[in-house]
């Protein structure tokens, strides 16, 4: 007679093991109190650190806009408000912004810690390398908006602003929210690789689906693209898609390792049965 084996009750047993005694509710509220406590502290930390360097800290924000310039010295790209309240609001912007993109490593460390004894082992070891690459993805995407896609749009919109014999008065919140949605917009579609991993260890997709629809995929990616990406040209899309279609194609390798160590997984469990 086979045993009765209750994947749920050995999970709960084995993070018993692993990560001591459980918890009970207050305590759990306990440790939600202050990892929320330690998120808005770092949050605020880097806010105000904001506030006190603002004039270092834009002038790194506006270097796509000094770099555009650079490549043609005669193009004046000087910022200038239109309302009253328009500097104050770039202010909080930036302050808001930049501290929850500096505290984002902080925070996820300190929801990790929140989750962690709640984990078994093998949970953790997925867990951990994910949140890894969930950051390093996301900087990279960052990275990759603010040094290349920024200054492409600016210069593509300059390029159309003379074509028409346009005069450019941008104000800084447009040139801000720009920036801010290329950067945090690139990064967060930088994560979709893990997005795959995920769906295919959790059993939901398989990698031979994914290939079957590579072609479905780029048409997503080029939507995607068209999406973040506020200029209609294609040069700028096709700059931005081809990254992404670069991770989807590394997710799929990813996802075919993940795919056969969980089969083999489930073969382990059915002999031990």
């Amino acid at each position: 007679m086979k045993k009765d084996h209750n994947i749920f009750s050995d999970s709960a047993a084995e993070a018993e093991v692993l990560r001591g005694k459980p918890m009970g509710f207050f305590d759990h509220l306990e440790d939600l109190r202050w990892t929320l406590i330690k998120s808005a502290a770092a949050f605020l930390v880097f806010a105000v650190l904001i506030g006190l360097f603002m004039r270092r800290f834009n002038e790194v924000l506006l270097w796509p806009l000094r770099s555009v310039q650079a490549g043609n010295p005669a193009l004046q790209l000087d910022l200038g408000t239109v309302s009253i309240m328009e500097g104050f609001t770039v202010v909080l912007q930036m302050c808001f912004m930049g501290g929850i993109v500096l505290a984002a490593p902080f925070i996820l460390l300190f929801v990790g810690q929140f989750v962690s004894p709640a984990l078994t082992e093998r949970e953790y070891k997925v867990v951990l390398p994910l949140c890894v690459a969930a950051m390093v993805l996301f900087l990279c995407g960052a990275c990759f908006g603010y040094f290349v896609l920024v200054p492409s749009t600016l210069a593509v919109s300059v390029g159309l602003n003379e074509y028409f014999g346009f005069v450019m008065r941008w104000t800084p919140g447009s040139y801000y929210g720009l920036l801010t949605w290329l950067v945090l917009g690139v990064g967060a579609s930088f994560e979709f690789p893990l997005l795959i991993v995920l769906l295919v260890y959790l059993g939901l997709m398989t990698t031979a689906t994914l290939t079957k629809y590579r072609r479905h995929a780029v048409v997503a990616i080029f939507v995607i693209a068209a999406i973040v990406t506020p200029t209609p040209d294609f040069v700028t899309q096709t700059l931005f898609a081809a990254p992404l279609y670069l991770l989807f194609e590394a997710a799929v390798l990813v996802a075919k390792r993940v795919e056969r160590r969980r089969e083999a997984m489930m073969r382990g469990e059915a002999v031990g049965d």
